[in-house]
């Protein structure tokens, strides 16, 4: 693994992203990865406090002569996305990142990487491992389960930090400084299905993959196809040509995600050899379809039928119909552009996961949108349509976006320093995604905040990708600025 990564710069935050991608730490299971900070805190006889639910936070002192300097927090969040490629061999409780190194980029052997938000956390180990940087006092917060809710930062108590500036260190595009993101909330649907038995005919099973996937709020707007909405359409086709049943259905993975993948067990009344050829051509002519729709916004849908075990119960043609219409049907991707930033997503939905199984049917969605009335307005949308198909609906998550301040000492101080280290001014932005600043901000009036980070692509996804040559700018813009506020 350390061939990957043993000749770059800066060694210390290499070092530290290394290690990181050593240790398992998906959502909910940050603990190793916590103690690997609370080990070096200890070592470097700093102080370390802990909340309730697991967030930490190490203090170090200013360097001597820089003790009036204005206290500043730097921020990341210890867990990641766990996505892999179908067929990759991947224990994500168990099994280390291998790290591939291509060209300019860091990937990971066909799982995600983790740079969201490894490469961020690693910097700020560096910088409270580093004795070269001449800092004011600093605190460092390692939140837990940001990936899966920002349950770290919803619970992150008030009163516990002191600093006024905070710097985030999730970004993930170089020459840019994030000052505003989107709020989000979790709209899932659950619905009771009439089962009726399997009594003849043969098993199938239906797969759609090959998706490109990715952030379901950074990547919404790009175009990409939803594995949930294409399976939708996939089963509809085949209901409304050949006697099949519906199963099973399994789809998405994650509510912060854009389905790769989804799939369902079938039925077919009568000998399968009988309806092959017309199955096989309907899944050749809707694959193009698709293949057609989506373009280069996503070039390798991929369909996929096959004999299987012949379900032993299956959906009631009423509530087969009504599911796979709802998957097909459900909006999914952008509602609204931002009138005052261009190229900025406003309102968003992400069709996320679908289950069916044991007579119960579950859809997971999200929204997220800057201005809560707008938010609330989707969430809205989407409860309005699950409960015209008899489908019960739930809201959670529900978490604050941030308002941007261009006008801040902190964004002001941060364009200087990059103009003065890097030669250039960076790009002021907002983010379609939810970025903990807001959440623990809002509990800390007055305190100021950016997020930046290195060039990171195709986050959650595992064609996760970290550009290598932005990591050592990222880090003398960091480390230049702390020596400057």
């Amino acid at each position: 693994m350390t061939t990957a990564w043993q000749d770059l710069e800066p060694k210390l935050l290499w070092k530290h992203f290394a290690a990181l991608s050593a240790i398992p730490r998906a959502s909910e299971k940050e603990a190793r990865a916590r103690d690997y900070v609370l080990a070096l805190a200890a070592r470097l006889g700093l102080e370390a406090t802990q909340d309730r639910v697991g967030n930490t936070v190490i203090r170090k002192p200013a360097r001597p002569g820089r003790e009036g300097a204005i206290p500043t927090a730097l921020q990341g969040h210890l867990d990641m996305v766990c996505e892999k490629n179908q067929g990759t061999a991947h224990n994500f409780d168990t099994d280390p990142i291998l790290l591939v190194r291509d060209g300019d980029w860091l990937k990971a052997d066909g799982t995600t990487l983790g740079a969201d938000n490894g490469v961020g956390v690693a910097a700020a180990l560096a910088v409270m491992e580093s004795e070269n940087i001449a800092h004011g006092p600093l605190e460092f917060v390692f939140t837990i389960d940001e990936e899966s809710g920002l349950t770290g930062a919803s619970e992150f108590p008030a009163g516990l930090l002191r600093s006024k500036y905070f710097l985030n260190l999730d970004g993930e595009e170089e020459g840019t400084l994030c000052i505003g993101c989107a709020g989000g909330i979790n709209t899932v649907a659950r619905r009771a299905v009439a089962l009726r038995p399997v009594l003849s005919g043969e098993g199938l099973r239906v797969r759609v993959f090959g998706l490109q996937g990715g952030h379901s709020g950074i990547d919404i707007h790009k175009g990409r196809g939803n594995a949930v909405r294409i399976l939708g359409r996939l089963l509809q086709t085949l209901m409304h040509r050949l006697p099949v049943m519906i199963g099973e259905i399994e789809g998405g993975s994650k509510r912060n995600v854009i389905p790769r993948e989804a799939s369902a067990t079938l039925a077919i009344d009568g000998e399968l050899s009988a309806h092959w050829p017309e199955l096989q051509s309907l899944v050749r002519a809707l694959s193009s379809e698709i293949r057609s729709d989506l373009g280069g916004f996503d070039p390798g849908p991929r369909m996929e039928i096959m004999s299987f075990t012949t379900p032993k119960e299956a959906l009631s043609d009423a509530d087969a119909a009504l599911v796979a219409g709802l998957m097909a049907s459900q909006h999914h991707g952008v509602l609204a552009m931002s009138p005052d930033v261009a190229g900025l997503v406003q309102t968003s939905t992400n069709l996320a996961i679908v289950t069916a199984k044991d007579g119960q049917v579950e859809i997971e969605t999200s929204q997220r949108s800057p201005i809560r009335a707008s938010k609330m307005a989707a969430a809205r949308m989407v409860s309005t349509i699950f409960q015209l198909a008899g489908f019960s609906v739930a809201h959670s998550g529900d978490y604050p976006g941030w308002k941007p301040e261009p006008s801040s000492d902190i964004v002001r101080k941060s364009q200087a320093v990059h103009l003065e280290i890097l030669g250039k001014t960076p790009e002021l932005v907002a983010m379609h995604a939810g970025l903990e600043c807001g959440v623990i901000g809002e509990k800390y009036p007055g305190m100021q905040t950016i997020s930046f980070g290195p060039h990171i692509v195709d986050v959650h996804s595992p064609s996760e990708r970290l550009k290598i040559s932005s990591v050592e700018p990222f880090w003398r813009f960091l480390t230049g600025l702390l020596e400057r506020v």
